[in-house]
This record gives C-alpha cells, structure tokens and sequence, in this order.
C-alpha cells in the first residue's frame, strides 16, 4: 500500500543502480520523493532511472565514489535541480572476503574505500542542506559485524565503522533535527539469487537459520523499512540500528 509519505522530498541513494538501493529508490520514489541515483554501472542506474521516472522525478549521476573528488557537486546539483535535499541514503559499498590471516590492507582498502569514507563524505558533504530541511540519514551496516561473520574481516570492520560515525552524527546533529539511523539487512539481491544457484545446499541452510525463513525483498522489506526512516514516522528515532533481518540477529 503506498501512502504517499515522502510526497515532495528530496533523496539522494548511493549503490541504486541495482539490489538494496534500486528498491529502496523505487519504494520512496512510490511514496513520491524525488531521487538521485549515485552509482557506478550507467546501463543498471539507466533502467532504475526510467522506473523512478514512472512515478516522481529523478536524476542520475554515474560516479565512482571510491574517489573523494567524484562526491564533489552532487549535493548543489540535487539542491540546484529540486531546491532541497531532506535525505541521504548512503548504501554503496564493495568488499571481498578472505580468512582474517589472509585479510590484506587491500582488502581493507577497497571496503573502506567503497564503504566507510563515502558515507563519511556524503554526510559531511550533505550536512549543511540537512540542517535546513530537517533531514534524515539512513547508513548501512551488516550482521557480519555485529556478529562478527568468519571470512568478512574488512566488509565487518568498515560497517562497524559506519555504525560509530552513524551514533556519533545522531548525538551532534541531533539538536538541529537531523535523524541518523541504520539498517542492517538481510536481502534477496542478484548476487545472493547468483549464489543461490550455485550453492543451493548452503543457500537453504541460511535460510532456515532466518526465523521468518526467507530473505528481505530489496524493495517491500528493506526499501519500505526506509521509506519509514525517512518519513516524519521516525521523528523521534536517532543512533539506531534497525535489524531488517527477518529476526536472525535481536539486538537489546
């Protein structure tokens, strides 16, 4: 059911060419937000792109925002186009896993740089305009840190970094009305159906270790999930990590 929460906001979704950030870019352009596409892969954030347009207005940029310099305009491009900005999704990130002995500073490097410093930049980069509109920030974080996942050394660290920035920001921005959460998903992505077919013994072993035994619809579950931490329903949340996890992890 759409209930046209975010009717005239302004978001910017970093990673929405494909996966967890193309669904929560469609469930708030659903719900009427005007959205930015940041991402990597022109074709996949072309067709995201056509499918925000059937709804609400949006605009892209093809960037690889591993590089600080390539952050540089998108916040004044947004604000130049729509006249604002109310919320920064910052979701991109890449890693590779390796045993903790074999995890490399390259390794590191590329999780953090993906991960950890975008989200640092973006939010430093967007304060100022979510200062005026009273915006919201949704970070992303992962079960594999907070459990501490074998094999996720770099991918666990960057996220767990995020979560440290994420509360720290809530503390500061908080008094000027900016609200930072987090999202820790569990998500059916194209990579996850690409493993699935794989390896279905492992995939169905992880399933049945989910309580609501399925994986998270990037769109319906953790994209809806968004659209609620962007929306005044959340006014009174900040410094949370939100389990969208189908109860794998219950944090207290």
């Amino acid at each position: 059911m759409i209930h046209m929460r975010l009717q005239g906001k302004v978001g910017i979704v970093t990673g929405s060419g494909s996966g967890i950030g193309r669904g929560i870019a469609l469930a708030m352009a659903k719900e009427g937000a005007h959205i930015a596409i940041v991402d990597i892969n022109e074709e996949k954030s072309n067709e995201t792109l056509k499918e925000i347009n059937q709804y609400t207005e949006g605009m892209l940029f093809i960037r690889d925002i591993s590089k600080p310099e390539n952050i540089d305009g998108i916040i004044s491009d947004v604000v130049a186009k729509f006249g604002k900005l109310d919320i920064l999704v910052n979701n991109a990130h890449a890693s590779r896993q390796a045993l903790f002995s074999e995890t490399t500073m390259e390794l590191f490097d590329l999780s953090f740089n993906t991960g950890f410093y975008p989200t640092f930049n973006f939010m430093k980069a967007a304060y100022p305009e979510l200062k005026k509109s009273k915006g919201k920030v949704i970070n992303f974080a992962s079960g594999a840190g907070i459990k501490g996942q074998p094999t996720q050394a770099s991918y666990a660290a960057a996220k767990e970094a995020i979560r440290g920035i994420s509360r720290v920001a809530a503390n500061e921005w908080g008094p000027e009305g900016i609200n930072v959460n987090i999202i820790a998903p569990i998500a059916l992505t194209e990579g996850v159906k690409q493993w699935s077919q794989s390896a279905p013994e492992l995939y169905e072993e992880m399933v049945n270790n989910i309580p609501l035994r399925r994986l998270g619809d990037p769109e319906q579950d953790i994209g809806r999930t968004a659209v609620f931490l962007a929306s005044e329903d959340s006014d009174y949340m900040t410094g949370q990590t939100i389990m969208v996890d189908g109860g794998s992890i219950k944090l207290y």
